[in-house]
């Protein structure tokens, strides 16, 4: 978990309104296909991280995905046929047969990478400015110790894959055919549930799952709450509206077409400031 409390606009807007912000960034990301646009929304992510304090976290995350979006165009390009415009012909590859590369394959595959970046930068964002605790009791009135029980069981990930490994050296040694997958992965499902319900018990000392424990006063929401929400609905509207007016003129195949015309600029533009504006009010991030 990179989460560190800090005092920002991000930090200082409920666990519910920032996580839902940073999810609606990543799914205009994931509406876009223009450069440009998907450029705007990684400026957005990189400079939300700045203002939230965040920056090495994102940093870092980016640098580490940057393999992977490379990777995405690579693999767009052996594996799509579409395209007229033909930059290499590597022959009969057997697994894929002939392979003539085009451009508008490596194109597209780079716009599939650059979408990838900015949604893993939305989480990293999203990992360093959301409070998991906060996060956690905003659901307890859906499923107080459900959502306790899932919680603790995705954070012992790293237990889970031990636990997997050392079933998987036990049935080596056991005669017969080893075990499937399935049958590994449903007995370590089952242990990390039962486990985490063992650690949810601990808790009792904090008051989770505690009879008649006091109910807290519900917090009203800050300035930063609203800002925040109303950028997550503007950016929703937004992605939406471009999508039924066609505000996007992008065309992957056959041919690479990518107009940079006043409607994409303005969206640009529009994209970057409804991300940004609720970072300009400082008043009250001091916790």
């Amino acid at each position: 978990m990179n989460y560190h409390p800090r005092a920002t606009s991000l930090h200082a807007t409920r666990a519910v309104v920032a996580s839902a912000w940073c999810v609606v960034l990543a799914g205009v990301a994931l509406s876009f296909e223009h450069p440009l646009l998907l450029g705007a929304a990684l400026a957005a992510v990189v400079l939300a991280a700045v203002g939230a304090q965040s920056g090495t976290v994102v940093a870092r995350a980016l640098a580490w995905a940057l393999p992977f979006a490379l990777a995405i165009a690579v693999i767009n390009a052996l594996v799509v046929r579409d395209g007229l415009t033909v930059i290499a012909r590597l022959g009969s590859i057997p697994p894929l047969g002939q392979v003539d590369v085009t451009l508008e394959a490596l194109s597209y595959g780079g716009v599939l990478g650059l979408r990838a970046l900015v949604v893993i930068g939305c989480f990293a964002l999203h990992s360093a400015v959301v409070d998991p605790d906060d996060l956690l009791r905003a659901f307890r009135r859906i499923s107080y110790r459900s959502a306790l029980t899932a919680v603790l069981a995705t954070r012992l990930v790293p237990v889970l894959g031990r636990d997997a490994r050392r079933l998987r050296d036990a049935q080596r040694c056991r005669p017969g055919p080893p075990a499937s997958r399935l049958a590994i992965v449903r007995a370590v499902t089952a242990g990390a549930l039962d486990r985490a319900v063992d650690v949810a018990a601990t808790l009792e000392v904090r008051g989770y799952g505690a009879a008649g424990r006091p109910r807290s006063q519900p917090r009203p929401w800050s300035r930063h709450d609203f800002g925040f929400a109303a950028s997550s609905l503007a950016l929703a509207a937004l992605a939406i509206a471009a999508a039924l007016a066609g505000w996007e003129p992008f065309e992957a195949y056959p041919r690479t077409v990518v107009p940079v015309d006043a409607a994409v600029l303005g969206l640009a533009t529009a994209l970057l400031a409804l991300s940004l504006a609720p970072f300009a009010e400082r008043r009250g991030v001091g916790r």
